[in-house]
């Protein structure tokens, strides 16, 4: 009777750990992904060349903004209210014009980012080495990193695997 009881208890604490081993995680940065794979793609370095010019034109703007506040500071010195007031002015439609500038821009350039990451070919090739890595290691699910992830622990962060697997199928 105490070995059927053992052997139950076995049974249940090794059908307790083999469910353990069934799910498993992994995470995958899907932009370090892309950087790593397309990093000599002409499609990336105009994107990267856009957006230096974008960040370009933004640095401008601002120092722009800052001599314009440079500039009032001493108006305000020197206390002559018409040029105050006509700095105000300029100041706040200057910095509404970058807010809006950056809006704009920041959303083009994401979406170009989102485009360029789900060009067909790219895409297929990520899947299926994601696909090979998860069934060949025994992930449950992989999910990406940049989707709100809390927390995860760096052992199940297949990034680099995955690059490294791209970047030799490219060969």
């Amino acid at each position: 009777m105490k070995k059927r009881i053992i052997i139950f208890i076995l049974l249940i604490l090794s059908s307790f750990l083999y469910a353990q081993q069934l799910t498993r995680f992994a995470v995958v940065d899907m932009p370090k992904v892309y950087t790593a794979y397309f990093k000599d793609s002409r499609a990336v370095r105009q994107f990267e060349e856009k957006s230096a010019k974008v960040q370009s034109d933004i640095d401008k703007m601002t120092k722009e903004i800052q001599d314009l506040k440079s500039r009032h500071a001493d108006a305000l010195l020197r206390d002559d209210q018409s040029e105050v007031l006509r700095l105000d002015s300029l100041i706040y439609r200057r910095s509404e014009y970058l807010r809006e500038f950056y809006q704009t821009r920041t959303a083009e350039l994401e979406n170009e980012k989102k485009k360029l990451m789900q060009s067909g070919s790219f895409l297929e090739q990520v899947y299926d080495e994601i696909r090979y890595i998860a069934e060949s290691e025994g992930y449950s699910m992989v999910i990406e990193k940049n989707n709100n992830l809390l927390w995860y622990s760096n052992t199940i962060d297949i990034t680099d695997k995955l690059i490294t697997n791209l970047q030799k199928k490219q060969r």
